[in-house]
């Protein structure tokens, strides 16, 4: 489901012209020419794809733990419903699922840090940026976790949250470059389209997880084979 973890970040990506827009025009340029304006807006978005991939390889490794010890289908179905109440339910209480204490010292750490990297002109500090970035909380990354867990496995975890990454590159390469371009009544007929998108995936990871046998929406998993070779092994 490789797929998946293009249409979030790309649909998302027009979510995301709200809270790292304002980051991505601010970026500085070393010398003001067309060259270095498109070099360093596309550094910052593969600083952002780096830190979404290191971010899968946990999540994705967490899964693979789960997988071995024979969860993979029950991780898949939860995913879904994590997906599912993140969409559905009222935004003070989905808010709960992911913006505990910690996460708001955390943030205030990262705008620290934008600030002073947003005074230098050089390369280094335009990467820092998107990794940087790429921690910040967002409910969209979030699901995009889920996906890396429910993968089973840690690279494919990463290349999820990679992916998720390229997805968001092409809107937030073009905000950076040529501004906010896209009206706010564009952005508000998209946005309401997203969660009815993030309601159809968060399925598809149930299904998924029912071991049904269908071919590319429910695969057959061969959890058995697994535990078995598990037990010659010892």
């Amino acid at each position: 489901m490789l797929w998946s973890a293009f249409l979030i970040g790309f649909f998302g990506s027009f979510h995301c012209i709200g809270m790292c827009g304002p980051i991505a025009l601010a970026l500085p340029v070393q010398k003001k020419n067309r060259f270095n304006l498109v070099s360093g807006r596309v550094l910052y978005n593969v600083g952002r794809a780096a830190t979404y991939s290191a971010i899968g390889l946990v999540f994705g490794l967490v899964g693979q733990s789960l997988s071995l010890a024979g969860f993979q289908q029950s991780v898949s179905i939860a995913a879904g419903i994590l997906m599912l109440l993140m969409v559905l339910l009222p935004s003070k209480y989905s808010q709960r699922l992911y913006l505990l204490k910690p996460a708001y010292g955390f943030t205030n750490f990262l705008k620290r840090k934008f600030g002073v990297l947003l005074t230098r002109k050089s390369v280094s500090s335009i990467f820092l940026i998107g990794l940087l970035n790429g921690f910040l909380p967002c409910g969209l990354v979030y699901i995009a976790a889920a996906g890396a867990i429910a993968s089973g496995d840690s690279m494919a975890g990463a290349i999820y949250m990679f992916i998720f990454g390229m997805g968001t590159f092409p809107i937030m390469l073009i905000v950076s470059v040529a501004g906010n371009f896209i009206s706010l009544k564009v952005r508000k007929t998209i946005n309401k389209a997203i969660p009815a998108f993030m309601v159809i995936l968060a399925f598809l990871f149930i299904l998924r997880g029912m071991n049904l046998g269908i071919p590319y929406v429910s695969p057959q998993l061969q959890q058995s084979e697994v535990r078995d070779d598990a037990v010659i092994c010892h």
